[in-house]
């Protein structure tokens, strides 16, 4: 076989996945790039060229702000808990545990179910006076608060529910991860009488990096991605306290029919996340170490 033949084999391998992900990733981007550049067309008013008008709207735009802000929040509160509470499991349920396979099952069961159904099931945790929540804050004299309806603690809950389902599935890659380290480190550490929480952190995590960068960039698009929970659970309010950027999209879209605006917001969101996926490689990876 020539070096010709070779060079068109293979790109000829690498076409199906090119033209997919040219399809359904490339021409979207660049599609929205464009609409963001052209005026919402109407029924007797085709689309027109604005330029940067849409983009000049944005930064005068109150609740693009206000729901940047909610982001962010739900970000910073959400990508920690869920890591540390999925390292937490992954260590716990790797040791030997008596039913540790029923363990694993019910710690990622959350991420299995539908996100509907795990939003109604927090919205009845979440009901004023007759809530699972209200039920049991009740039996220590706590009277009732309308939890998803008061602007104080309507995004707080969310990120509860967004912690709950992502811990388990951040799990499973932790679990893996531990699973493939090979034992004879932790055999060499208690001959040299290192504790546990020292092999742990000078050890384990430092071999646990690539994992905790993937598990972080993840957890990262999934908090600006949120619409399901908020669809049922608050619809961004009490007065935009709970909405976010993804949803806000949708409502811009779908609810006002502001499309161009929408794909506006979607420029905005892919560079925010693009630029946030930047910083975390350039930030975390000389700090990971590939065995």
């Amino acid at each position: 076989m020539t070096r010709a033949t070779q060079w068109l084999y293979g790109w000829l391998l690498l076409l199906p996945a090119m033209a997919l992900l040219a399809l359904f990733t490339h021409y979207p981007a660049v599609a929205t790039l464009w609409h963001s550049l052209l005026s919402t067309p109407k029924a007797n008013r085709p689309a027109v060229w604005v330029g940067i008008d849409n983009y000049r709207q944005l930064t005068e735009d109150p609740i693009f702000w206000q729901a940047l802000v909610n982001n962010l929040w739900f970000a910073l509160g959400t990508i920690p808990a869920s890591i540390a509470i999925a390292l937490l499991m992954a260590v716990w349920v790797n040791g030997r545990l008596r039913g540790r396979g029923l363990l694993r099952l019910a710690y990622f069961t959350p991420t299995v179910l539908p996100m509907i159904a795990v939003a109604n099931i927090w919205l009845f945790f979440y009901t004023p006076e007759y809530g699972l929540l209200e039920e049991t804050l009740a039996l220590f004299g706590a009277g009732t608060h309308n939890w998803l309806g008061s602007k104080s603690t309507a995004l707080a809950c969310l990120m509860v529910v967004t912690v709950w389902k992502e811990a388990g599935f951040f799990m499973i890659f932790y679990l893996a991860a531990l699973q493939s380290l090979p034992p004879e480190l932790e055999e060499a550490a208690k001959i040299e009488g290192s504790s546990r929480w020292y092999f742990f952190w000078r050890v384990t995590f430092p071999l646990l990096m690539p994992t905790t960068l993937f598990v972080l960039v993840n957890a990262t698009i999934n908090s600006f991605k949120l619409v399901d929970h908020l669809f049922i659970l608050t619809k961004g309010g009490p007065d935009n306290a709970s909405s976010l950027l993804l949803y806000y999209i949708y409502q811009v879209a779908f609810s006002f029919f502001e499309t161009t605006y929408a794909a506006t917001l979607t420029v905005v969101l892919l560079a925010l996340l693009a630029g946030l996926a930047l910083l975390q490689f350039l930030l975390i990876e000389r700090r990971v170490h590939y065995r």
